[in-house]
């Protein structure tokens, strides 16, 4: 398969998973894009198979266990996997020079202290969520929190599929982050993930998060302001991982022209 001169050459890790499936079908629908290689953990069913069979269109790009390899001549790697197996690729990346864009979620620090230093070789695009519209949410919860930054109480709900490991989500995380942040409020110090029990009276400046995981749910998201006599509700609600696809691609097309430096969706909408 040859692609053009100017057609970014993707790679896409966890394809055999319901998001890589959505970015393969995501690639393959993009005239800017063609899918250079296709990974998968070794022991899944779908190594050495065409990624393109997933999708019911053969490709040619055989799926891979090997990242050092299969990387090799590619621009952009797209991961939306587990935080162990991002950090395997990312080593990949910067040893080959290959830019990253990365949608896993539930680094702890030392993870994300290796992409931030990854990224002073090589250029990558880190969200919790692609999604435009919830990169725009951010944007909407940093003005109501600011005009909201007296007597109201803040509350983050949050809505998944059965099968998400780590909880809150990221994105829920972010959200708590960008209303603390506009606050003047240090997250790590403000959030509260659970409650049970006596808990007494709701503590000033703290923040709440609630979760829950079901059936197929893409993913919910609503942060409440509750004052006296009214709330404000800013709320997503995903129907479709084609959203968080065509992000993907969005923020690889942005990186692309980019040598080194860690951005997010809100460098790539241009909301900063």
């Amino acid at each position: 398969m040859s692609a053009g001169n100017n057609r970014i050459k993707v790679a896409i890790a966890g394809s055999a998973g319901r998001m890589g499936r959505m970015l393969l079908e995501a690639v393959a629908a993009d005239r800017g894009a063609v899918l250079a290689a296709a990974l998968e953990q070794s022991g899944n069913a779908q190594v050495g198979r065409d990624a393109g069979e997933l999708t019911g269109a053969p490709c040619g790009v055989l799926i891979s266990d090997n990242p050092e390899k299969a990387l090799a001549g590619c621009d952009v790697l797209i991961d939306f996997t587990r935080p162990e197996g991002t950090l395997r690729h990312l080593a990949a990346c910067r040893g080959l020079g290959v830019r990253m864009v990365i949608g896993t979620t539930g680094f702890d620090d030392a993870g994300r202290q290796a992409i931030a230093d990854a990224a002073r070789v090589i250029a990558i695009a880190m969200a919790p969520n692609f999604s435009v519209g919830v990169n725009v949410t951010f944007k909407l919860l940093e003005v109501a929190a600011r005009a909201l930054n007296s007597g109201y109480d803040v509350e983050v709900l949050e809505a998944h599929h059965r099968l998400k490991v780590d909880a809150p989500s990221g994105t829920a995380l972010r959200m708590g982050e960008v209303v603390a942040q506009a606050l003047g409020r240090d997250l790590r110090e403000c959030a509260v993930y659970g409650r049970e029990g006596h808990t007494g009276e709701r503590k000033d400046q703290t923040i709440g998060f609630a979760t829950v995981r079901g059936g197929d749910l893409v993913g919910d998201h609503t942060v409440m302001f509750i004052g006296a006599g009214e709330r404000v509700e800013i709320t997503h609600r995903a129907s479709s991982r084609a959203n968080y696809a065509a992000g993907a691609l969005r923020a690889a097309r942005f990186i692309q022209s980019r040598p080194v430096g860690l951005f997010d969706m809100q460098d790539v909408l241009g909301l900063k």
